[in-house]
């Protein structure tokens, strides 16, 4: 696991997941104008409880909020799996 994946689920810890997957997909990016500029590309699936009553738009601001400054540099682009533990 890199780093930054490492400290991707340190910040997603917020949200209590039952599931967590970051798969960094990164170098099929290379090139890229945000991986040039050090960004990765990112794929995440996240199974939280606290994610129930949301809609996909809020869960994915949530995930963005538990990321905070990570999505401004480090992270360039991100995909987004996330449910409750009912719609798995």
């Amino acid at each position: 696991m890199s780093a930054r994946v490492a400290v991707m689920r340190e910040h997603l810890a917020v949200l209590a997941p039952i599931s967590l997957d970051i798969i960094d997909e990164s170098h099929q990016h290379a090139g890229h104008a945000g991986a040039r500029d050090g960004g990765g590309h990112y794929a995440l699936r996240i199974v939280s409880a606290q994610f129930g009553g949301n809609n996909m738009m809020a869960r994915h601001r949530m995930i963005y909020s538990a990321l905070g400054e990570m999505m401004k540099r480090e992270i360039h682009a991100l995909n987004i799996q996330a449910y409750t533990p009912n719609e798995m």
